[in-house]
């Protein structure tokens, strides 16, 4: 209740904002405006991914659907925002698989370590009906996955300690998403898990509250994480996508000409992210590289070795059968 009453104030405040504009008519009032909030930087790949998918928006339906983006924790955390659209009160958001896991079970499975066997499996994954299925999931808890945008895979980073196997882990907090999954698998690994929201995490690293975290090259280097940490350990233990989601609410009440549109400049976008989100790797872990922090490689093996009980705690369950159908495709 206390996320939702900070999310309400946020929204009233902006609203407020917005009024200050409100003189300037422009040239066409828009039928519909669908605000989507979300967390990342406004240099990252995905968010410029979405501020195309919403000029495409604007270009498909001439002016009459209009989607306003809102990045850095404007409108809330993650979680906040996955709550506001479950209300209605916000009509998309870009998250994480991690936080969707406390609202739609299924969504665990992206949070199995050393799952996907490299990027083309993931995407065959997601891409067919194992992906559709995980995107309408959570219809029944008011939230509908419009699209995957890519998020690479996840590595460790820390600020003091170099970690070459799962052994350098032993006692280091590690902050993780509001992730069960991430939880269990830092715990398997000897860390000690220490959820922390994504825009307060540089000043957690800053102070030590956190000893490191976890993420991709993009994210720690957009997030500036590379200013407090000195290493970057290509681990490479999971790849969450994140995800566009859109109020079942918001989405019923849309024509279906206004979802084929909307739809159309989703997909659009997903691709356009991809092909940046390529680039970004390459040239962000180069220029972190370049500025003093040590990538180290290690070998994987023992990292898999560690996260084994993860795995077999599903056994029988239908998470089990999700990671037997996503290691079945090929």
């Amino acid at each position: 209740m206390g996320s939702l009453r900070r999310w309400i104030a946020r929204f009233l405040l902006l609203a407020v904002a917005l009024c200050g504009s409100c003189a300037k008519t422009p040239e066409v009032e828009p039928e519909v405006v669908l605000k989507l909030g979300h967390s990342l930087p406004t240099a990252h790949p995905v968010h410029r991914a979405m501020v195309f998918m919403a000029e495409r928006v604007d270009e498909k339906s001439a002016g009459k659907m209009r989607v306003e983006v809102f990045p850095n924790e404007q409108l809330g955390t993650e979680k906040e925002c996955i709550e506001a659209l479950q209300l209605g009160y916000l009509a998309m958001t870009k998250t994480s698989s991690a936080p969707m896991e406390g609202f739609v079970e299924q969504m665990k499975i992206f949070g199995v370590p050393y799952l996907f066997r490299d990027t083309t499996h993931f995407w065959n994954v997601l891409n067919g009906p194992i992906g559709m299925e995980l995107l309408l999931a959570g219809e029944s808890k008011r939230l509908r996955g419009l699209c995957y945008y890519d998020a690479g895979a996840r590595s460790f980073y820390t600020k003091d300690r170099p970690i070459r196997t799962p052994a350098d882990l032993d006692g280091l907090k590690i902050r993780v998403q509001n992730s069960i999954m991430s939880m269990k698998m830092v715990s398997a690994m000897g860390g000690a898990p220490t959820p922390i929201s994504f825009g307060e995490l540089y000043t957690s690293l800053d102070q030590g509250v956190v000893d490191g975290a976890e993420n991709n090259p993009p994210s720690f280097r957009q997030a500036r994480h590379n200013e407090v940490c000195q290493y970057y350990i290509l681990d490479e233990h999971t790849r969450l996508p994140d995800i566009l989601v859109i109020s079942t609410k918001i989405w019923a009440g849309l024509t279906a000409e206004q979802r084929r549109i909307l739809q159309e400049a989703v997909d659009e976008s997903v691709v356009l992210q991809r092909r940046q989100w390529d680039e970004a790797e390459v040239e962000d872990l180069k220029f972190v590289e370049e500025g003093g922090v040590t990538i180290i490689r290690p070998d994987k093996g023992p990292f898999r070795d560690a996260v084994k009980d993860v795995w077999t705690e599903f056994d029988g369950t239908e998470i089990g059968a999700l990671i037997d159908r996503i290691q079945e495709t090929q």
